[in-house]
């Protein structure tokens, strides 16, 4: 990394991810900018099979197109009775274009035949790059799911997912609470240990 880094962009238009990934890095000088902070349509073809490939896939064509650094995320639910699914596809388990409601819709009518516990995790693949070099980092939650959801906040499956230690959902967590304990969080403050001590 030759030059020191003032900003980066998250290659997101998720408001979610954004927060807590701002939240994150609130304590250093790197201003964290999103899609929505750029007028270009930046077309992300997420074809990977791994949440890694889709990280990279995200972070590259951003980076490609505007030219500053740029984190790629791809994250997802595994769910243990199903095989590792949603998996890759948990954005849009239900279809393309599914909202959070039909996704967490679908995943409790899987899930309903199945004996509890609903052991699962989230798992986040997080990458910088810079033009030359990647940097990958990946977290979990470890958790189980309910089909009965709980909580507004959050997103995604938020509402359905308990994490391991804990009584109430994500959806039912505070952001700080969360960003504790997030796969998310776990992956970016990885990611940001390694970026600042380059800086």
């Amino acid at each position: 990394m030759e030059k020191r880094i003032d900003k980066i962009i998250f290659a997101t238009s998720n408001s979610g991810k954004l927060v807590e990934v701002k939240n994150i890095f609130e304590d250093t000088d790197i201003e964290i900018l999103s899609l929505a902070d750029f007028d270009e349509k930046i077309e992300i073809i997420e074809d990977g099979l791994t949440f890694e490939e889709n990280a990279k896939i995200k972070a590259a064509t951003v980076y490609n197109a505007l030219k500053i650094p740029t984190f790629g995320d791809d994250s997802g639910l595994v769910v243990d009775q199903l095989n590792g699914a949603p998996g890759v596809f948990s954005a849009r388990f239900a279809g393309e274009g599914a909202t959070d409601k039909m996704n967490n819709d679908k995943l409790i009518q899987m899930l309903k035949v199945n004996p509890e516990p609903h052991t699962a995790r989230f798992v986040c693949s997080a990458v910088f790059f810079d033009g030359t070099d990647y940097i990958s980092t990946s977290g979990a939650m470890e958790g189980r799911i309910i089909i009965n959801p709980r909580g507004q906040n959050g997103f995604g499956y938020d509402p359905l997912f308990i994490a391991e230690g804990y009584e109430r959902t994500n959806g039912e967590l505070s952001l700080d609470e969360k960003n504790q304990i997030s796969h998310r969080a776990k992956a970016f403050k990885n990611l940001k240990k390694k970026i600042t001590s380059l800086q």
